[in-house]
């Protein structure tokens, strides 16, 4: 399906088991109702009061975009409805619900499905614990834990079935099924619910104003996609729940319910299944990250080992060769080589040397002491095509000396038969103008992938990396020892040598402090001069930026590298810096949760001007210049790094836009860090989030 640019989120109508009131937000009189409003709630309805007819005050000053405020239950002309209310600009949007006539769901329920969770024993265990649990809980024939895969793609890795419910455990769904901006959606409504999939949708009606736009995103009522109703029909679904699994802000996976009749979700239900499902996604990171300490501690222990056979007058040529059985075990491969100048070492199955050490050379071609890691290595380096059945996967890294050496995991092809629910390389058509279909067949179709191996984990990439800095670190040990025993006077000049380097570096770092510290001088007295003004502003962030560019200067020419900064720590010492130029009342507002991330000091000088423009945005725009809480995150997830700005005070208005110099300077630094800022709101305030690669892409 193409579904990417359907815009799902302003149907213009909404599921007919309830009804919709759409007030002005200025004046909250109702200008426009969907669904049977007329005899089901009443008919005089265009012109009068929200708070009128919902038979109860409306407080508007509670809400905030992107919130929903629950109301006192109405009774109807038959029947009791329950009542939600949200903002979607500049309208008030009431959801009204039939009221459940079922008992609320009890606390301890709750509770007893969070410890079996806990229980689980591991993450297939866990999988198919939750599947029973929401089936039991809604009521609903067939009951799905479905993970999104890197590709977007998805599978169903738990499942509960009523009897006679054909079984969709271990099949694969196209990543066209659930289109970006349904992802988008996901993440924004943690439930979502269909009572049934052959509704008539009922379109917003408007007495005065135009709302065929209008943003029905958060809304529980919005009607849903007729190419999704279609694709549920296809599976024989007559009702549709899905419970979104968020991890860190990203769509983990979806709880997905099916019923072969029509069935509603009460409240009552409904939040109780938003609440299992934060439970669940806590439980499984935490037994991802259990599984990942103890291939830690079991890699370390192999390290450890494996270093401790390095002797003091050993080559590496034997090294490898006494330890190549174990490191080829270490990292659960086929066969493990090392390449050094024209030599190679092999243990277990191994390309022929000629392969090695093409291979080699691609791996060459990375930043040394930086693993390459792949699973499809012949997608890669395509003359790996003929080996795939022995090498389909690669670990390397590289050892930078005066010969180069590399280290080297192979893993055999591990044919990989993925079973999909209908074929998802059928009907793809590329025209951007063809006729959105959902797909109609959802039949096993078996597909055999090639040249893949099995995945290299994060834990094994790690202790590559490490195992390659041990043996430096030995090997300069050893070095160092020999020197001095054998080359005392050239060990002193050297010392000579680097004790004026050091000099050197230390008398340049001094006359650019200065240089920068007389910049800054000017610009103060500049500030004093133009007292009043509004130039005092604009050179007090200018003394900002300099500063940000001097700390990085100040922490290369103190620190061991002149190459690399910990961005942790250098955003913690600016902001600091930072706060020093604000008021005193800004000290106890910021907060920081920083992890330590290696950067180059290239990339640091332009991360730091952004996160300087950022906060003094909040400072200007936030919070009209007084002090307000700043929280400032920083983490890594691979090769990127992702760094958080958030405030609670004025929300969009306050996001980073226009032709000013700080938008365009923003621009440009993002540009010089490959990066990409995007803003959304903190409920209340704004958070801006800027992601960029650690280290440039590519080999």
């Amino acid at each position: 399906m193409l579904c990417d640019r359907e815009p799902i989120h302003i149907p213009g109508a909404i599921q007919p088991h309830g009804v919709m009131l759409v007030a002005d937000a200025e004046t909250s009189l109702i200008v426009g109702v969907a669904g049977d409003v007329e005899n089901r709630l009443t008919s005089n309805w265009s012109g009068r009061a929200l708070s009128e007819v919902l038979g109860q005050p409306v407080d508007t000053s509670e809400i905030v975009a992107g919130s929903v405020l629950e109301l006192d239950p109405l009774i109807g002309q038959t029947e009791t409805f329950d009542v939600a209310l949200h903002r979607s600009g500049e309208w008030l949007v009431a959801e009204l619900e039939p009221a459940e006539s079922d008992q609320p769901i009890k606390l301890s329920i709750l509770k007893a499905a969070s410890h079996g969770f806990e229980r689980s024993s591991n993450l297939n265990h866990l999988y198919k614990n939750a599947a029973a649990v929401f089936r039991k809980l809604t009521g609903y024939d067939r009951v799905m834990v479905y993970r999104f895969l890197e590709d977007n793609a998805g599978v169903v890795v738990g499942e509960s079935d009523a009897e006679g419910v054909g079984s969709f455990m271990n099949h694969h769904f196209p990543a066209a099924d659930i289109p970006k901006q349904a992802r988008a959606l996901y993440i924004r409504n943690r439930i979502r619910v269909i009572p049934n999939v052959a509704y008539a949708p009922a379109p917003i009606r408007s007495s005065a104003s135009d709302l065929a736009e209008i943003d029905l995103s958060d809304a529980a009522l919005r009607s849903v996609s007729p190419i999704h109703l279609q694709y549920l029909a296809n599976m024989d679904v007559a009702a549709s729940a899905s419970v979104s699994i968020v991890q860190d802000g990203t769509l983990w996976g979806l709880v997905a319910c099916h019923n072969r009749t029509p069935r509603p979700l009460s409240r009552s239900v409904r939040d109780a299944c938003e609440i299992l499902a934060l439970q669940l996604s806590r439980q499984i990171r935490a037994k991802d990250e259990a599984v990942l300490y103890r291939e830690r501690v079991r890699l370390r222990s192999s390290e450890d080992d494996i270093c401790g056979k390095l002797g003091p007058d050993d080559t590496l040529g034997k090294f490898f060769k006494q330890t190549g059985r174990e490191l080829r075990r270490m990292m659960a491969s086929d066969g493990f080589a090392a390449f050094q100048g024209g030599d190679v070492f092999t243990e277990g199955t191994c390309p022929d040397p000629m392969m090695i050490q093409a291979i080699a050379r691609f791996a060459m071609q990375s930043i040394p002491q930086r693993p390459v890691s792949t699973d499809r290595l012949s997608t890669d380096l395509p003359e790996a095509a003929s080996i795939r059945e022995i090498a389909s996967g690669l670990l390397a890294v590289v050892m930078s000396s005066e010969v180069p050496t590399v280290l080297l995991w192979f893993r055999a092809e591990k044919l990989q038969v993925v079973e999909w629910a209908g074929n998802p390389h059928k009907n793809v058509d590329a025209d951007p103008n063809a006729v959105l279909t959902p797909r109609s067949s959802f039949e096993n179709w078996t597909e055999t992938v090639r040249g893949r191996s099995r995945p290299w984990s994060l834990a094994e990439v790690e202790s590559a990396g490490r195992i390659i800095q041990r043996l430096l670190e030995e090997r300069a040990n050893r070095r160092m020892k020999l020197l001095n025993e054998e080359l005392a006077v050239t060990i002193r000049e050297n010392d000579r040598l680097i004790r004026q380097k050091d000099f050197l570096l230390k008398e340049v770092n001094h006359r650019v402090q200065n240089s920068l510290s007389l910049v800054n001088s000017f610009l103060r007295m500049q500030a004093r001069e133009a007292a009043g003004s509004e130039a005092v502003a604009h050179l007090t962030v200018a003394q900002q930026r300099i500063g940000a560019v001097s700390l990085v200067h100040r922490r290369l020419y103190s620190g061991t590298s002149v190459d690399n900064v910990d961005l942790g720590r250098y955003l913690e010492e600016l902001v600091e810096e930072l706060v020093a130029t604000l008021d005193e009342g800004w000290r106890d507002q910021i907060t920081l949760d920083l992890v330590p991330v290696l950067i180059s000091a290239d990339k640091a000088v332009p991360v730091g001007l952004i996160l300087t423009e950022l906060v003094i945005n909040a400072n200007k725009y936030a919070y009209e210049g007084a002090a307000g809480p700043i929280a400032v995150s920083l983490e890594q997830h691979h090769n990127q790094f992702r760094m958080v700005v958030a405030d609670q005070g004025a929300g969009k208005g306050n996001e980073v836009k226009g032709t000013g110099f700080g938008s365009r300077m923003l621009d440009v630094l993002l540009n010089q860090i490959d990066g990409a800022l995007e803003s959304a709101d903190n409920h209340p305030g704004l958070r801006t989030i800027v992601t960029a690669p650690v280290a440039q892409t590519g080999y």
